[in-house]
């Protein structure tokens, strides 16, 4: 199947997850999970959340940033893909002047 991002439409999530600022994703879901291309402006984060029913795979398109995984501090940038298993807590997290444009998978399990 192909998703084509440029057609869902796009979605600004203030504090998305209790985090800072505004996060911009669009987003394709169906009962086996969720796959979004997303962006975080300069400042930005999602919340630390855990993920009770899923793992998520971020895979960093643009800009630099750092992931808090479990306590653990990750640093992120283009290139970078960070895995979130099933039962563990994250965040993501904006440090820099630019945005962060991220891909990421969520498929329950």
């Amino acid at each position: 199947m192909l998703i084509d991002f440029s057609t869902l439409e796009e979605q600004k999530i203030p504090h998305f997850r209790n985090g800072e600022k505004v996060t911009t994703i669009r987003m394709f879901t169906d009962p086996l999970g969720k796959v979004m291309s997303g962006s975080l402006e300069p400042g930005a984060s999602i919340g630390m959340h855990t993920h009770e029913t899923s793992s998520e795979v971020i895979y960093i398109l643009s800009g630099d940033g750092k992931v808090i995984c479990d306590g653990e501090t990750e640093i992120v940038h283009a290139g970078s893909c960070h895995f979130c298993p099933k039962g563990h807590t994250h965040s993501l997290i904006n440090d820099s002047g630019a945005d962060l444009a991220f891909f990421a998978v969520i498929p329950e399990q």
